[in-house]
């Protein structure tokens, strides 16, 4: 382990080093370069004037978020002598495994190229770039003949991996004993328990203002909403992350939401984000990339038949072709078990130096993928805005939901900690579906992958994302799930098969996020 002091001095060497090359890096140069031709700046106390200089003219302030979005993404450093791989997953049978998958999921993709006779990728011709630059802006008026192509893979297909995942060091025989876990999920990792989930979320306890509960027609508003919407205006005012972070704890005014969280994100759309949004566009103008088909046919299978998404289909489009040809993406495979995939430019198979990135933000869509874009369109009409947003909340969270590997927000460790919720506080019921076929994370994963985009209502996923971006962390879609099958429990005690299981929890578009996760946590004897 490393001692406290030498981690520090390994993550600021870390955030400098990251920083020296950033857009932010210039500005403040150019600021301080600037400041010298203003008389209050004296030669013999420079240092100090100009820093003063950058704290009233709110530099200070930029540069302190950009550090804190820094920690916020990037894990603790791992200790020097450590080999790069344990970066991005400590654990090695989850490395190998990850590793199979992935193997898994290109094979599957390069079989549809060659069924279908379609290259990965290939420059349009000058007709068609022109056609697609014109409709730009309604591509969901395109009906592509998509019925050849397939989804890569679907959430239920992952589910079955993760329920062959096993460490080879534990001695878990087949016999049932009292070390085995009655889930599906069979691998030893630590999961919280509902005491530390409590101390975790001590902002959602019962005695404390939330947005979701203390907004709603029989609350006077000045109980609570006003006073919380004030606050909100003034962190705003402030620019301040962090304490941006800790205020959406308890939920965001929707008047405020997206403002406060892209100032969570460290996102302000400058002009060279619209470039760089400008330039990802071109480029999906020029080529055209077997993924493409992938992107159009998810959404058309999702989020076009979705009540409350269908009208963003064009955003949709626009948003998932640009982020596909993102090589920025690409960062954050180095805190992410997963490793882009490769492929060879034609008649090169095999050298390396003709190896390149496919697709090349290293990322293939699967069924289901379009939902992680769709809940921000209500948030954010900007393209350029919407996508860096999409691209923030993605290598900060999603990128977990469907990679293995032992993150506490990893979807093995929520799968476990679903299980273990539920095995623990609802023993009978769990004990029942297990007995009839239908056991619960059959139902619930499919929820938490898409961190549960097109099974609530907008309003209320959008107070657990909330959540999520207040405490960085994935766990609530755990404790959620957990919660609706506490919820339903009583007519979950009668089903005696997995479809009439399904049926009980097919619509969740009624449930209040909030209240659930509240009694589930605070108000269940432990």
């Amino acid at each position: 382990m490393l001692d406290p002091d030498s981690g520090l001095s390994l993550t600021i060497a870390r955030i400098v080093r990251r920083l020296q090359g950033s857009s932010l890096h210039s500005q403040l140069e150019r600021q301080a370069r600037v400041s010298l031709h203003k008389p209050e700046i004296k030669l013999e106390s420079l240092k100090e004037d100009i820093k003063d200089f950058l704290k009233t003219s709110g530099w200070e302030k930029k540069l302190q978020n950009a550090v804190y979005s820094e920690l916020n993404v990037f894990p603790s450093p791992c200790h020097p002598a450590a080999p790069p791989e344990h970066m991005k997953e400590p654990l090695a049978y989850m490395r190998k495994a990850q590793g199979s998958w992935e193997k898994r999921i290109l094979k599957s993709l390069n079989s549809m190229c060659t069924e279908l006779s379609i290259p990965l990728a290939q420059k349009r011709p000058a007709s068609e770039q022109k056609e697609l630059l014109n409709k730009w802006n309604e591509m969901g008026t395109d009906e592509p003949d998509l019925s050849l192509f397939r989804p890569v893979y679907a959430p239920k297909d992952f589910l079955e991996v993760l329920m062959n995942l096993r460490n080879p060091n534990y001695e878990n025989g087949e016999q049932p004993s009292f070390r085995n876990h009655l889930g599906l999920i069979q691998v030893p990792l630590k999961v919280k328990d509902i005491p530390e989930l409590k101390e975790d979320f001590s902002e959602l306890g019962l005695n404390t203002g939330q947005l979701g509960i203390d907004d709603s027609a029989q609350v006077p508003p000045e109980f609570f909403e006003n006073e919380h919407v004030r606050v909100g205006q003034k962190v705003l005012a402030e620019q301040d992350s962090a304490a941006a972070q800790q205020y959406v704890r308890q939920g965001c005014p929707t008047a405020l939401r997206a403002d406060l969280w892209a100032l969570i994100l460290n996102i302000s759309n400058q002009p060279e984000d619209i470039l760089y949004y400008e330039q990802l566009k071109s480029n999906v103008i020029q080529y055209d990339l077997l993924v493409d088909s992938l992107i159009y046919k998810d959404v058309k299978l999702t989020a076009s038949n979705d009540d409350y998404y269908f009208v963003f289909e064009d955003y949709l489009y626009q948003v998932l072709l640009c982020f596909s040809r993102d090589t920025s993406v690409l960062e954050h495979f180095t805190y992410s078990s997963a490793t882009p995939p490769k492929s060879y430019i034609r008649g090169k198979l095999g050298i390396e130096e003709y190896a390149v990135f496919y697709p090349p933000n290293g990322v293939i869509p699967f069924h289901g993928f379009s939902m992680y874009v769709a809940p921000l369109c209500f948030l954010y009409h900007e393209p350029s805005k919407l996508y860096q947003i999409f691209r923030e909340m993605y290598v900060r969270f999603f990128f977990r939901l469907h990679s293995i590997s032992s993150h506490p927000s990893g979807i093995v460790s929520l799968c476990l900690l679903f299980e273990t919720l539920l095995q623990t506080h609802l023993p009978q019921l769990f004990y029942h579906l297990r007995e009839i076929g239908a056991q619960p994370l059959r139902i619930s994963f499919k929820w938490m992958v898409r961190a549960f985009s097109g099974y609530l209502a907008t309003d209320q996923l959008l107070l657990l994302w909330d959540r999520i971006l207040g405490y960085n962390s994935l766990e609530i879609l755990a404790v959620l799930a957990a919660a609706v099958f506490a919820f339903r429990a009583v007519n979950l005690m009668e089903v005696t098969s997995l479809a009439a299981a399904e049926a009980v929890l097919a619509d969740l578009s009624t449930l209040k996020v909030m209240p659930l996760l509240q009694i589930f946590l605070f108000a269940t004897v432990t």
